[in-house]
């Protein structure tokens, strides 16, 4: 197993790369918190402004956010 640690950091803005297995809404998710490395792919608890709910995804699942303009509009709403 390799040592891997976390590329994204508290308060970042990233997007869900696009897949056939979840649903996930479209858009700009901020990153809550860091998900302690128990496996390959390090995790986070990430939040959608369109959506109540919390998600937990994989590193490997996110990309830094190209349009964080649509979410400093929702949150200033």
């Amino acid at each position: 197993m390799t040592d891997q640690t976390h590329q994204f950091k508290i308060g970042q803005l990233v997007e869900i790369i696009p897949s056939t297995m979840r649903w996930a809404a479209k858009g700009t998710y901020e990153i809550v918190s860091l998900v302690p490395v128990s496996a390959n792919d390090p995790q986070y608890r990430i939040k959608s402004v369109s959506e109540k709910h919390e998600r937990v995804v994989g590193q490997s699942d996110l990309v830094p956010a190209q349009n964080t303009a649509e979410l400093d509009e929702l949150r200033s709403a």
